[in-house]
């Protein structure tokens, strides 16, 4: 099968690209890219110093391994790797690494929705949602599932953990622990994301565990370090152990609920 490459396209004679992709008009590869089979890329991308999986979308206008916007990057050679399986949208921006780490990276099966922003020596996991004008900048992580609404800009350094959503026009500058929907200006956890958890097949023991450590960690009047040596000291399932493993490895802080009655009040009874 002969590679579907529009006579306007620009290619890198260096690219390696798989006879089954198809490559839209106006379109420029450039140097030192990988393009796996069933990738279709539309009109008016850029993309350079890549690695891009099987069966990925872009629809147009997207710029994939740009350099970062880092003042301290002196040219380097860095990199973007995805996996397979995504769609990525209208004018979408997804930057290299910087010196600092040399990578950039993207699991499979995500979706970047129009106008979505990916910094560099970001870390995403796979099945992630960026929604229009999403922002995560350097060296931002983000967990398996989980969703980053409309609008939302996340701190340089800070974690997203896996199944979270933080909600539309969010601002996150603390670590977002796994399960809960996170919102607001310096975003805090409101609830567990129980909706996504079910739909993810979580079991009712499952949440109910997830739901235990997250009234100890914040609802308890514990010290964050005192509720997860309790915590550590039960049987807890690896799903639950996952916030602890989370808690743990925090260097900007864990965002916690605002100690409000209606905080409080939601915690309990979702």
């Amino acid at each position: 099968m002969a590679t579907k490459i529009h006579p306007t396209a620009v290619i890198d004679p260096k690219a390696e690209i798989d006879s089954d992709v198809e490559i839209g008009p106006f379109t420029v590869v450039g140097e030192d890219v990988q393009i796996g089979a069933g990738t279709k890329i539309g009109p008016q991308c850029i993309i350079e110093f890549s690695t891009i999986g099987k069966n990925n979308l872009f629809t147009g206008a997207a710029y994939v391994g740009m350099p970062p916007q880092d003042w301290s990057y002196k040219g380097e050679h860095t990199r973007f790797t995805m996996g397979d399986n995504n769609v990525i949208r209208e004018n979408v921006t997804l930057h290299r690494g910087s010196h600092a780490t040399n990578l950039t990276s993207m699991g499979s099966g995500c979706m970047l929705m129009a106008n979505s922003h990916l910094g560099h020596d970001c870390r995403v996991g796979n099945n992630v949602i960026l929604v229009n004008s999403a922002a995560p900048a350097g060296h931002v992580h983000i967990g398996d599932r989980a969703t980053i609404s409309g609008l939302v800009g996340i701190h340089q350094f800070t974690r997203i953990g896996a199944y979270a959503m933080v909600s539309g026009g969010g601002m996150a500058n603390q670590d977002i622990i796994p399960y809960v929907i996170a919102r607001g200006d310096r975003a805090k956890p409101v609830s567990l994301n129980l909706v996504g958890l079910k739909r993810n097949g979580f079991t009712r023991e499952q949440i109910k565990s997830i739901k235990h450590v997250f009234k100890t960690l914040f609802f308890h009047n514990l010290p964050l370090k005192d509720a997860i040596a309790r915590l550590r000291g039960e049987n807890l399932p690896p799903e639950a152990a996952l916030i602890l493993d989370f808690c743990e490895g925090t260097k900007r802080g864990i965002a916690r609920p605002r100690r409000s009655a209606a905080a409080l009040e939601t915690a309990v009874n979702d």
